[in-house]
């Protein structure tokens, strides 16, 4: 069982944000508008939650505008979110605090009576220092006297091991103990990190107590620039979701799995007819993304999306409006193409972005829009006239259309073939419903709704959300990515006439829009006739796409065999190249002498915790070695998204690895126990368990099939009801007209089968929580005695 906190956020926009250099804004504007979304996984001790709104600076440090702080409390009061105005608060150095500290206070011997605090350690710090970390001490107080404790260099999560110790006669009953948490500067002052308070009269009667204790702020200052600093919407809402030990969602797995899989025992295609009607608009994206995990993780998101496909074909009669609707199957689709084709979209649209981005051209076609200042000026300081700063425009966007429209063609050699498959059965399923001569169209733009509307234009007029960017595009770059976005979408739609009639100013690239028309029927021809393996299972279709598959970087690197943690900078900068069959490093990319792993040696590729080496971006890699010992490489990657690329990369390619380990530990063994367990022994076999799912993803987790399954149980819980009544209607036409078969038998004994499992699995689920209510009355029981 394991308790998972997941928040997702929409960051939509802010307004009445204050001037912070000359040009008045984040891109000119003091009202951005964002609408980027996130999961995050929160840590279950988290409390509160907070977002940072700063001013970009090229030259200097980013200057910041304000804060949003929420706790734990108000989002747990909202349980179906939240979605409002928030007004920017000052950011007070002394309040920026996280953490907790671990402490033992006790009031020894009868006279003189002894209050002794043994600080023994803190974890999760905030990071005060440029090093991304904090170099903290404890200042422990009592009635006018103050200890300190040694500093710990470059640490977050500090172990001290020291006692102080006060006298308690001379001091009023009244006194509190302080004991306060300081990051030290050499230079500058002490960085304030956190304090607890403890009231000495109330500990005398038991006279110890130890545990964590959250470090909080001194007390809040009144900010002068109260309302004055802005506001930001924001949508939020909090999922605290108990998941169960794997065997407990087996039986809603298969169920939804023989819903799909024509081939297994008993076919219930109702099943997802039911989720289909009963799934609100408000949830239809998340449930999209949920059940595209699991089939994904099942080797069956193929069978799924076809049998959506078909629902969808059965509702529809005027192709026009066909997959144009938020409906299951256009969210299902939308969301495989983000979870299996991130890759395959990063190589298609990566070195056209970039250029974009490069040469920040002034693109503008619409002549109410024209700036003549903005277009610059041509020789002897002559201004572009608005005739020559369209036709420089349109031949930029020719340019940047059909390097677009040959990397598409290109791609076809290359497209994922979990992608081709789902493309495939799209295209025939339309085709079908709509057959030729007089659906000619219908079968392209099918796809192209997909491949184009919902995932390629999207990604060039958003490349920050769909990482292909680190930073938002500045406001002219914006504008060409737009106007290449609408080009792609008016080719996707596969009409020219449309276009250009309600916004003429784009007819200038007509021609080459006609082209892209041709060029993109020719691709999708190719893309729905090649063989794709359809009878691969997940593993072998994404091994299909690595064959060859190499990545290489300068990355951070540390190695330990037998020895134990670690030195002050065990980091050494390597050249890491990721080939067929092994993993080398050397000083140089050119160097001749490397170190290599062999992958077949190589037994998990895990992320390891922060608090053991300062980094939340550290990767391990456990292999073998030819005596049978066990060795690991640490390697230190600059972003989360190079850490995620990594441990896809590797990943995928060690999928077909069979000596690998089923548990491991996410610390590190530093003196004589591991950071994470505690554990002394050395060999221990590990504390967490290890991640060998592929990863469909570059820049995301792998595939967790309990946490899936956990958030499809509760969307079905909650839907139950409709489910039921929606059922009856379904039925009941059969049971008027007596017309039952053996094929309605086993659609009623599928959705029976349902409503079972989903009412054992809350039956545990109630079992669970009353096993937690009686550790957590009896630990209170303890606590007063």
């Amino acid at each position: 069982m394991a308790k998972r906190n997941t928040l997702f956020i929409r960051i939509v926009e802010g307004k009445n944000l204050p001037i912070k250099d000359m040009t008045a804004t984040i891109w000119k504007t003091l009202s951005p508008f964002w609408g980027e979304e996130y999961n995050v996984h929160l840590p279950p001790s988290f409390h509160t939650i907070s977002f940072h709104v700063l001013d970009e600076d090229s030259l200097s440090r980013d200057d910041v505008i304000g804060k949003v702080s929420i706790n734990k409390e108000a989002l747990a009061a909202k349980p179906q979110g939240l979605d409002g105005w928030v007004n920017l608060t000052e950011i007070d150095p002394d309040e920026e605090v996280q953490g907790e500290i671990h402490l033992q206070i006790s009031v020894l011997g009868d006279v003189p009576r002894i209050l002794r605090c043994q600080v023994l350690e803190a974890r999760d710090l905030a990071k005060k220092d440029r090093n991304g970390a904090s170099d903290p001490f404890v200042r422990v107080r009592y009635n006018g006297k103050t200890h300190e404790s040694a500093v710990v260099k470059k640490s977050c999560y500090p172990r001290w091991n020291e006692s102080f110790e006060f006298e308690l006669d001379d001091a009023p009953l009244d006194t509190p103990l302080s004991v306060e948490v300081w990051d030290w500067d050499l230079v500058s002052k002490n960085d304030f990190l956190g304090k607890v308070l403890f009231n000495i009269h109330r500990l005398q009667s038991a006279h110890q107590e130890e545990g964590w204790f959250r470090l909080v702020p001194d007390k809040p200052k009144h900010s002068q620039h109260e309302g004055t600093l802005g506001s930001l919407r924001l949508q939020l809402r909090l999922r605290d979701e108990t998941v169960l030990p794997s065997g407990h969602y087996q039986p809603l797995t298969e169920l939804l799995c023989q819903s799909v899989g024509p081939h297994l025992n008993g076919n219930w295609p109702d099943l997802i007819m039911l989720i289909d009607e009963t799934t609100t608009a408000e949830s239809r994206q998340e449930v999209a993304t949920n059940l595209v995990k699991l089939f994904l993780g099942q080797g069956l998101a193929k069978e799924f999306l076809d049998v959506l496909f078909k629902l969808e074909l059965d509702k529809t009669s005027e192709p026009n409006t066909l997959f144009r609707s938020n409906s299951l199957a256009s969210k299902s689709m939308e969301s495989f193409l983000k979870v299996a084709g991130m890759q395959y979209l990063h190589r298609l649209l990566g070195p056209l972005i970039n250029r974009i981005f490069e040469e920040k051209k002034y693109v503008e076609l619409d002549p109410n829009k024209v700036e003549l200042k903005e277009a610059g000026c041509t020789g002897l300081h002559r201004v572009h006239t608005e005739a020559e700063v369209i036709q420089q425009s349109t031949s930029l966007l020719q340019s940047y259309l059909s390097e677009l429209l040959h990397a598409i063609v290109q791609s076809a050699s290359y497209c994922p073939v979990a992608l081709c498959q789902a493309f495939q059965q799209l295209y025939q399923c339309v085709n079908k419903r709509f057959p030729e001569p007089e659906y000619r169209k219908v079968k392209f733009i099918a796809v192209t709704s997909f491949l184009c509307l919902r995932f390629i234009s999207p990604a060039i007029m958003s490349p920050k959300l769909f990482h292909l960017r680190e930073k938002h595009a500045d406001a002219r770059t914006s504008r060409t990515l737009l106007l290449l976005a609408k080009a792609i979408q008016t080719i996707g739609n596969l009409d020219t006439l449309t276009c250009c009639s309600k916004e003429p100013w784009m007819g200038p690239l007509q021609p080459a829009i006609q082209l892209g028309i041709t060029q993109l029927k020719d691709f999708i021809s190719r893309l729905v006739s090649c063989d794709n393996s359809e009878d691969l299972g997940l593993q072998q279709r994404m091994s299909l796409q690595c064959g060859s598959m190499e990545k290489e970087g300068f990355i951070l690197l540390h190695k330990t065999k037998d020895k134990s943690m670690l030195m002050t900078s065990p980091f050494k900068k390597y050249y890491v190249t990721l080939s067929k069959d092994t993993l080398s490093y050397a000083r140089t990319q050119h160097s001749k002498k490397s170190s290599f792993i062999s992958l077949p040696r190589i037994r998990a590729v895990e992320k390891v915790e922060e608090k053991s080496f300062g980094s939340a971006n550290v990767m391990q890699i456990i292999s073998s070695r030819d005596n049978g010992l066990v060795e690991t490489l640490y390697l230190d990657c600059k972003s989360v998204n190079e850490l995620n690329q990594w441990l896809s990369a590797l990943r995928k390619a060690c999928s077909h690895n069979t000596d690998t380990m089923s548990s491991y530990h996410p610390g590190i063994y530093k003196g004589d126990r591991w950071s994470c367990c505690h554990q002394k022994d050395k060999a221990d076999p590990g504390c967490d368990k290890t991640k060998h799912g592929v990863t469909l993803q570059e820049w995301y987790d792998p595939l967790d099939p309990d946490l899936e399954s956990q958030l499809i149980y509760r969307h079905l819980i909650g839907v139950r009801q409709a489910m039921r009544k929606k059922y009856q209607e379904m039925i009941k036409p059969e049971e008027e007209d007596d017309r039952e078969t053996l094929e309605g038998e086993k659609k009623l004994d599928g959705v029976t089968r349902l409503f079972s499992v989903l009412q054992d699995l809350q039956n545990s689920h109630t079992a669970v929580e009353e096993e937690e209510r009686l550790k957590n009355r009896n630990f209170l029981l303890e606590l007063q005695t």
